[in-house]
């Protein structure tokens, strides 16, 4: 049995760059992962068979969750013959913005290529997760990076300055197709992603505040507008830096101050139940 480590991740930066000619959109974003997770325990089964068992029940438990696929690829392109059960003890609020089911399976690549004994390169099980999703490349990695193409090429930056981040998700959930439908990529504003790299490069905690935005925002705004209501409130409430992550609908603030992290917590929490005092990570998996 081994137990791995799932982190979410947020976007510190997220720009929509242009459609591509097979339907996706080139993206360039800065994302870094925090230390809200998902355990998942991975057991090997002598039957020749993928069991999926979740702690919440509106995720799917079948081939439909992205943590069975990855180890059903991991399955036929070795010629695996044994099985796993896989338990997910599921901490990430699921259509988050914050990739919970990309996490997922990209820690089951990485357990599974250890008790299958695989010896596969962590560059290698993140082309392998590539093919289950655009964000299973970075989750494989972690840490923190710039992301471009389909989110599946990867820079590599050092881990921003330690902080608090507080994340709010609504109830109400946005569909990313829709929120994709509604960007006019003549009239956005691009977020300053040289600006990002250099502030993050630099450990300058303000300047990387200063630079968080999402060309998502105004559509998902415009779908749910409770989203733009949270921000607006961690903003009040005096956050020094706020922006929407993915897609959304999750919104973070990140803080130097655990003090002023809690304060932000408590104006929110009596009114949503998915809110989220965490640690940024930021670091790669070893």
């Amino acid at each position: 049995m081994k137990v791995v480590k799932a982190p979410a991740k947020i976007n510190l930066t997220l720009d929509v760059i242009g459609k591509r000619d097979d339907g996706y959109h080139d993206v360039e974003m800065i994302m870094t992962t925090v230390d809200l997770a998902d355990r998942i325990q991975l057991t090997l089964l002598e039957e020749d068979l993928i069991q999926i068992d979740i702690n919440v029940g509106h995720v799917p438990s079948d081939k439909n969750n992205l943590a069975y696929q990855a180890a059903k690829i991991l399955k036929e392109q070795f010629n695996i013959k044994t099985g796993v059960s896989i338990y997910i003890d599921k901490q990430i609020p699921v259509s988050a913005g914050l990739a919970g089911g990309s996490t997922d399976a990209a820690a089951v690549l990485r357990g599974l290529n250890e008790l299958w004994s695989l010896g596969i390169s962590i560059d290698e099980l993140a082309e392998i997760g590539l093919s289950i999703g655009s964000d299973v490349p970075f989750c494989v990695h972690g840490g923190t990076a710039v992301a471009r193409g389909r989110g599946e090429k990867l820079t590599f930056l050092p881990a921003p300055p330690p902080c608090w981040v507080v994340l709010a998700k609504p109830p109400q959930g946005v569909s990313t197709k829709d929120i994709y439908q509604r960007l006019d990529l003549q009239m956005m504003t691009h977020p300053d992603t040289k600006g990002m790299i250099e502030a993050i490069d630099n450990q300058n905690f303000k300047g990387i505040c200063q630079r968080l935005e999402n060309v998502m925002e105004p559509a998902t705004f415009e779908l749910a507008p409770e989203v733009s209501n949270i921000k607006e409130r961690l903003i009040q409430f005096g956050a020094e830096g706020t922006v929407m992550s993915g897609s959304g609908p999750t919104v973070f603030s990140l803080t130097k101050s655990e003090a002023k992290a809690y304060r932000l917590y408590n104006g929110l929490k009596g009114f949503m139940d998915h809110v989220f005092v965490v640690r940024l990570l930021g670091n790669r998996h070893s």
